[in-house]
């Protein structure tokens, strides 16, 4: 990507029904699978990655019920480079395939198996797939490929590139990178580019990254800048250990950063959060970017006073194509502004100064007590307020 210039179209894949069903304690039943995929489909993603057909039955069914459904998005099957993995896959109907083969020599050693063994077990299985099913996108991940010596991978994706893989993905499977060092994902997609080139391979890329250092969007990102335009994601990040790329903010970075993919329809992201939410039984953080509840809530009274007067002052993302709204707490942090916006919006606007003071105190000692006031204690601040100084709660109910 040249300075100034755009990444072109970038697709997601949602994970959330495959890799967000590996982070512990989670499981979605078909109907619940159903749900989430309607609106995955519906906010535009491009790939729905639905499960391991292989690994069980139920989830098999679900693939094939979810292939069923007439969606605009590919619905994706997950496979190991082994032939009874992809037979159950091509057998759910998916219109995705992934195929993973571990290149790494001690992983490989472990399972007793030599690198070319290992490559013409997933070169078999992609040839297969391709053959059985021509329209299929393929992928093929040489799963913890940045670990791995670049000559193995490259044989690895080239080989399955030669068989009828359509996309390579660059995974980072242990979320080891870190972007401007020697481990970065832009310095080793580049160079994998470059030797499939030279192989006579072009495929599209596809990154996969993992969150154990908190790197996986910055990562991803990184990828992208090398040159893929397939980025996995899950929603609230759900995956193996710390999970992988948040959907919500990678969608918010490509749509109002990079002006890439779409059309996405993101004002259905609260929707589909709140429901992978109440179905895995994983709270979404009050701090969590973009779908968190105080991500566009404002505290501080000087923050609060510049963002009245223009939100991007202190907002570096727009919260209406999300459906959200910039926010204001009441809490010991607060100034006259946000309290004065808040007065306004329960009726109890044009207070004198002495009374709006007396509310503002009040609202600081409950903001030093660890919490914040909503909209009807306030009003119950400003009453209790107004019947000390003999003005009468009355008055407040009138101005309403």
């Amino acid at each position: 990507m040249s300075p100034g210039t755009g990444p072109g179209r970038i697709g997601v894949l949602d994970a959330t029904l495959r890799e967000g069903e590996q982070a512990p304690g989670v499981c979605f039943a078909p109907h619940v699978k159903g749900a989430i995929a309607r609106l995955l489909d519906g906010i535009g993603v491009e790939v729905i990655e639905a499960g391991h057909p292989f690994a069980n039955e139920e989830i098999g069914r679900a693939v094939a019920a979810l292939s069923r459904q007439g969606l605009r998005a590919r619905v994706g099957a997950h496979a190991r480079a082994r032939r009874e993995d992809v037979e159950a896959a091509l057998a759910s109907g998916a219109g995705f395939l992934g195929v993973f083969l571990c290149v790494s020599p001690d992983r490989l050693r472990d399972r007793g198996l030599s690198l070319a063994a290992a490559i013409d077990g997933a070169a078999e299985g992609i040839a297969l797939a391709r053959k059985r099913r021509p329209g299929l996108v393929i992928r093929f991940t040489p799963e913890d490929g940045v670990r791995s010596p670049m000559a193995d991978v490259a044989a690895a994706a080239a080989t399955a590139v030669a068989a009828g893989a359509d996309i390579v993905s660059a995974a980072d499977t242990t979320g080891c990178l870190i972007p401007g060092t020697p481990r970065s994902l832009y310095d080793w997609l580049s160079r994998l580019r470059g030797e499939l080139a030279r192989r006579g391979a072009c495929p599209r890329f596809a990154v996969h990254c993992h969150n154990d250092r908190g790197l996986a969007l910055a990562n991803a990102l990184d990828g992208v800048r090398a040159g893929a335009t397939l980025v996995d994601a899950s929603v609230l990040g759900l995956g193996e250990r710390a999970g992988i790329v948040d959907l919500a903010a990678l969608l918010a970075v490509l749509a109002q950063d990079l002006s890439a993919g779409g059309p996405w329809r993101l004002e259905k992201a609260g929707e589909l959060y709140r429901l992978v939410s109440r179905f895995s039984g994983r709270a979404i953080p009050p701090h969590f970017p973009v779908m968190g509840r105080d991500a566009f809530r404002h505290c501080a009274g000087v923050h609060s006073q510049a963002v009245l007067a223009d939100p991007r002052h202190y907002q570096s993302l727009d919260p209406a194509p999300f459906a959200r709204r910039t926010e204001f707490s009441l809490d010991h942090m607060s100034g006259r502004a946000a309290l004065r916006r808040a007065l306004d919006g329960i009726g109890a606007k044009g207070l004198d100064a002495g009374l709006e003071a007396a509310v503002l105190r009040r609202v600081k000692e409950t903001g030093c007590a660890g919490r914040t006031v909503d909209a009807e204690e306030l009003g119950w601040i400003v009453a209790y307020e107004m019947s000390l100084e003999g003005s009468g709660a009355g008055a407040l109910s009138r101005s309403a």
